[in-house]
């Protein structure tokens, strides 16, 4: 399963890794590493369809179900038909 966000279409960033000590004294990065998306499964009540459903999404997404309501919005993404 990729690490994709249906809602807001957020993936993994790759950004440099630095280690306290070099931070402190010059600018020398450690490598590049990945920093993957705060996915979240919940299960969301769809009033519209009278049913519940599993979504994996980012805390983001959460918010923007909450904003915009839940069946709009999953209709939107495309999770619900």
């Amino acid at each position: 399963m990729a690490k994709v966000c249906p809602i807001t279409k957020k993936t993994s960033l790759v950004a440099g890794g630095y280690s306290n000590r070099i931070r402190a004294t010059k600018f020398n990065p450690t490598g590049m590493v990945r920093k993957q998306i705060n996915l979240q499964k919940k299960r969301i009540f769809v009033a519209e369809l009278g049913k519940s459903i599993t979504v994996t999404a980012s805390t983001q997404g959460f918010k923007t179900i909450a904003k915009n309501g839940a069946y709009v919005t999953l209709k939107k993404a495309g999770l619900i038909k």
